[in-house]
């Protein structure tokens, strides 16, 4: 199952769709009300006085130390290069890097329009590393620089098992009966059959 989140501020009651089936499968969707700047639960110095340096651009970034990160959270191993093309494509990044170790161990993305919606993706911690605030980290961060921006409709798809990570967040599931689709190969392939 997929997550989708959206931050935004809720549609007048006037203008939400209202569906005549709420019995349908649905996905499950996610909000906050963020005004302003978003506050982070650590500083960028607490961090640094723990061993870890923030990066918020590519440079440095190891793509196959970064693909290790993806495969020991259970991410399928991706083509170096597509990872580099999706890179060169993605509106904001922020990623932590273990100063001892000069690695990759916490990364979070998102793509978007750049004026009005943001998609999160690929946030991951090494398991190493899972458990002492990196992740929130990035995720805080990621969110503050594209309120900045001016980006407010930010979404997100997330396993089912880590939403409680989200939601502390801000996110909230189906906001206002809002409800993400996703397109799927095997289900089209499943109708032609028929």
């Amino acid at each position: 199952m997929l997550l989708r989140g959206i931050i935004s501020t809720p549609l007048p009651s006037s203008l939400r769709l209202r569906l005549a089936t709420p019995s349908q499968p649905r996905n499950v969707s996610v909000s906050s009300r963020l005004h302003g700047d978003y506050p982070l639960s650590v500083s960028d110095e607490t961090l640094e006085s723990r061993g870890f340096v923030l990066r918020r651009s590519v440079e440095g970034l190891n793509i196959e130390e970064l693909n290790g990160v993806f495969v020991a959270v259970g991410f399928p191993r991706r083509d170096p290069e597509k990872i580099r093309v999706a890179l060169e494509h993605t509106e904001s990044i922020v990623w932590v890097e273990q100063r001892k170790t000069r690695r990759a161990i916490a990364f979070a993305r998102a793509t978007g329009d750049g004026v009005f919606n943001a998609i999160i993706w690929d946030v991951v911690v090494d398991p190493s590393f899972q458990g002492i605030g990196l992740g929130k980290a990035v995720v805080e961060r990621l969110i503050q620089d594209l309120l900045r921006k001016g980006i407010s409709n930010i979404s997100l798809y997330s396993e089912p098992r880590v939403l409680g990570f989200y939601r502390p967040l801000g996110f909230v599931a189906d906001p206002d009966g809002i409800r993400g689709m996703v397109y799927s190969r095997k289900q089209k392939q499943k109708q032609k059959k028929r």
